[in-house]
């Protein structure tokens, strides 16, 4: 009985039937011994726990890991195992783990399996539960969101944690050449590990700029200020107005920065000045019309006499007033 002592302890608790079955003096007559004194409990068919009550997350993770072994939790089951409890969002009733493509699983409640060709190579097998490495759970996470802001914010989670960087998670999406998105979260990275903004200024001149006929700004212009010279990534030089693109992904919060971008954008459009508007990640790709109508008001306060056009996604805009 040590030897169950041992793997109770080890596994949070939780052990598989043939994890038993594998002990020396255990049988399925003692197994079965075990369940009707309730020294252990069925979480799944063939995964038990050894009480009665209701089960942690470390628990619940153990249970869905041990049911679909060999496995590994993977996506933010895999980031909550990483970086212990607390964080908000991880928390979440779903299991993520992942299997061999191979294999047909039909998942308990609350378990969701995802089946990844060569996945063992990703894991961290000595982990417990185990689970696959911290960034390319994260690339998991990013890659399946449905939208471009929140691909970034769970990168900017990944590079913000501290538990990886931006140049290992580039080499980590460059062993997955048939990633969804890959191209463009690719150029995220690499303008995090660079230090420039190069996607975000190609995602505001096509998606704001060019695809709502605003007029073309210079790129990089030279400024000076206060005896110092500094390059302003975008100026509409006839209106006086600069653009400064924020493509930070280290901010404590994206969805708090994009927030705060979104009121200083609101309160140039209002006030008499908005000389330099403040553009990031989620008014250059989630909100491009909306940023548009707002670029386009202040420059027709300070001059412009072209129309706002209406491009494919927002049909025909509002004049700016």
């Amino acid at each position: 009985m040590d030897e169950i002592s041992r793997l109770l302890r080890d596994q949070g608790g939780v052990v598989a039937r043939r994890q038993l079955l594998d002990l020396e003096g255990v049988d399925r007559v003692g197994v079965a011994r075990m369940l009707r004194r309730r020294d252990l409990s069925e979480v799944h068919r063939g995964v038990y726990v050894d009480h009665t009550g209701p089960l942690d997350w470390a628990q619940r993770a153990w249970a869905a890991v041990l049911w679909a072994a060999p496995a590994a939790l993977s996506h933010e089951s895999a980031l909550r195992a990483a970086e212990g409890p607390g964080r908000r969002g991880r928390e979440t009733d779903l299991l993520h783990v992942t299997v061999d493509r191979g294999r047909r699983l039909d998942p308990p409640r609350g378990v969701v399996v995802h089946r990844v060709d060569g996945y063992a190579a990703r894991v961290r097998w000595n982990a417990g539960p185990p689970r696959v490495r911290y960034e390319e759970a994260a690339l998991d996470v990013a890659l399946a969101c449905d939208d471009e802001l929140a691909s970034i914010a769970a990168l900017a989670d990944a590079c913000g944690s501290r538990r990886t960087t931006a140049q290992r998670l580039v080499a980590a999406l460059d062993a997955r050449p048939w990633a969804r998105r890959r191209a463009w979260v690719g150029g995220v990275l690499l303008d995090v590990a660079e230090g420039t903004c190069s996607v975000l200024e190609h995602e505001y001149l096509t998606r704001v700029e060019r695809a709502h006929g605003l007029p073309v700004g210079s790129r990089q212009a030279r400024a000076h200020h206060e005896g110092r010279t500094t390059w302003q990534d975008v100026v509409y030089a006839e209106q006086g107005v600069a653009v400064e693109l924020d493509g930070r992904l280290h901010h404590s919060s994206v969805r708090q920065r994009d927030r705060d971008l979104d009121r200083d954008l609101a309160h140039a459009v209002a006030s008499a000045g908005g000389e330099t508007l403040r553009i990031g990640w989620g008014q250059a790709v989630d909100r491009p019309c909306a940023t548009a109508r707002a670029v386009a008001a202040v420059l027709t306060r300070r001059g412009w006499t072209g129309q706002l056009q209406p491009c494919a996604k927002c049909g025909a805009p509002d004049q700016p007033g």
